[in-house]
């Protein structure tokens, strides 16, 4: 059942063009009826409230960390207008990092910007598909003897990755790692089917969640 918080959210990011419905074609190839782009959270509000979000889920689901991090580029706003809202709604001050795509050789040199990763390690993306930044973050994080806590998404999207589960299902199971989202698939589909206005997009929905759904939580 989508809660009130899960509404406001996806409200949010149609608001400003985040999730579009229509003719997509994905990365993979697949044809989406839906499309998720987090950078288009780009004005001071919209960041505001979007890591109100990412915080309360962390709250909510009282996740155990250390220290936040966010993989480039897109985790990079994403981390700290997370960190930032835990401090500011939920009187958490936790320290972040992000990391460079490319080594930086000069002054303090190295991939990693902000907190030292140590300990445990919560990071925070906004979809994933394939998983390849996910592993990425994961032998960054070996390299500094952390481990990771757990992950926390905007959308979790249910589907099919190369195999018969989804890519969160195998980051469960073969990395043993707790994922959490704002808000997955069902979410939508729920969210759509009760608004007049988007339930033309309801049988596209409906056909994608047969040919590619997986039933995860």
């Amino acid at each position: 059942m989508t809660t009130v918080d899960q509404s406001h959210f996806i409200e949010l990011a149609l608001s400003h063009h985040v999730l579009k419905f229509g003719d997509f074609t994905l990365k993979s190839g697949r044809k989406s009826p839906y499309f998720f782009n987090a950078g288009n959270f780009h004005d001071g509000t919209a960041l505001a409230k979007l890591g109100h979000f990412y915080a309360k889920t962390i709250v909510q689901h009282d996740i155990k960390f250390d220290v936040l991090f966010g993989p480039a580029y897109k985790g990079i706003p994403l981390v700290a207008a997370t960190a930032i809202a835990l401090a500011r709604d939920f009187d958490r001050d936790v320290p972040f990092a992000f990391n460079r795509k490319e080594a930086k050789d000069h002054g303090e040199g190295g991939t990693v910007v902000g907190a030292p990763l140590q300990g445990r390690v919560l990071i925070v993306d906004d979809v994933i598909t394939a998983g390849t930044a996910f592993r990425e973050s994961i032998e960054l994080l070996k390299k500094h003897e952390a481990t990771c806590a757990g992950l926390v998404l905007a959308v979790n999207r249910q589907e099919k990755g190369q195999g018969q589960h989804s890519a969160i299902h195998d980051i469960k199971t073969k990395f043993h790692i707790p994922v959490f989202s704002i808000i997955s698939f069902t979410d939508l589909y729920e969210f759509v089917s009760r608004h007049p206005h988007y339930q033309q997009h309801l049988p596209a929905m409906r056909a994608y969640r047969e040919q590619y759904g997986v039933d995860e939580t």
